[in-house]
């Protein structure tokens, strides 16, 4: 079966570069900067920092390599290769990273974010695009305009209003989520389904997505509005609104077509 829809818009690309914070690792002096306790500086620019405790830089940080261990605070951009975080790291400008960044705890930023790649634990939530080159393996809440990446690996729940890319998205929604448009090569989006004790208790986990553009897209227990791929598998509890492509598996739960989102009357349950 195939119903025929406007043509969707074409991808979003990522930040352009020139909006990421600049500063080689020859535009910074070599040797190390330590700082614990409760300390205030005025920016950071150095080839290795570890600041543990409660820091806060009221500029920008450039650095090579940073530990960071605590509740850590930037008003200005971030620029660095390479970033270990435990504990918190804020940013009131834009963030890269440009090779590898490993944490647990919560990243927040007031703008646009970049990393070569990511093996997150946590909260993530950017005021601008999310964007990483090779893999985001985020395990807990993503919280972004728009995403662009080699590959997603993620568990937890999501709000991404805008576009979502990459070559492979791979998704378990342990909890309410939404996004739009998501385009990819392979899409794998699994929410997870409740137990009869979660049913009563109506703690029912909903994920809704705008529409998905890929190669194959497999789906179980998420409403989509619209999927174009040639490759279709519904699992459990899946609902499409609208498709183009084949449909090559497809559980007995699964639905396709228009659903009316009124709620039943009083007494009523559908």
């Amino acid at each position: 079966m195939s119903t025929a829809v406007p043509a969707a818009p074409a991808p979003t690309n990522p930040p352009p570069t020139a909006s990421r914070p600049t500063g080689s690792p020859a535009s910074i002096p070599r040797g190390e900067l330590r700082d614990q306790g409760a300390v205030r500086r005025d920016s950071v620019a150095i080839e290795r920092w570890t600041a543990r405790g409660l820091v806060k830089v009221t500029g920008e940080a450039r650095f090579g390599e940073g530990t960071l261990d605590g509740t850590i605070t930037i008003a200005g951009a971030l620029s660095a290769e390479s970033v270990q975080l435990r504990g918190s790291l804020d940013l009131g400008g834009p963030g890269e990273v440009r090779h590898r960044f490993v944490g647990s705890g919560s990243l927040r930023t007031a703008a646009a974010f970049h990393a070569g790649e990511a093996d997150l634990k946590g909260t993530v939530r950017t005021g601008g695009a999310l964007s990483v080159d090779r893999l985001l393996k985020l395990r807990g809440t993503l919280d972004a305009p728009s995403l662009a990446v080699g590959a997603l690996d993620f568990s937890g729940d999501a709000e991404v209003p805008g576009t979502t890319t990459g070559g492979s998205i791979s998704a378990h929604l342990l909890a309410s989520s939404a996004f739009g448009p998501i385009r990819a090569k392979n899409v794998s989006l699994r929410a997870k389904i409740p137990n009869l004790v979660e049913r009563i208790l109506s703690r029912d986990v909903e994920v809704s997505v705008d529409q998905i553009e890929a190669e194959t897209v497999y789906l179980e227990a998420v409403d989509v509005e619209f999927v174009r791929a040639p490759k279709i598998s519904l699992g459990r509890n899946a609902h499409i609104t609208q498709y183009e492509g084949t449909i090559v598996r497809r559980h007995p739960s699964s639905r396709v077509g228009f659903e009316s989102r009124s709620p039943p009357p009083y007494g009523l349950s559908r």
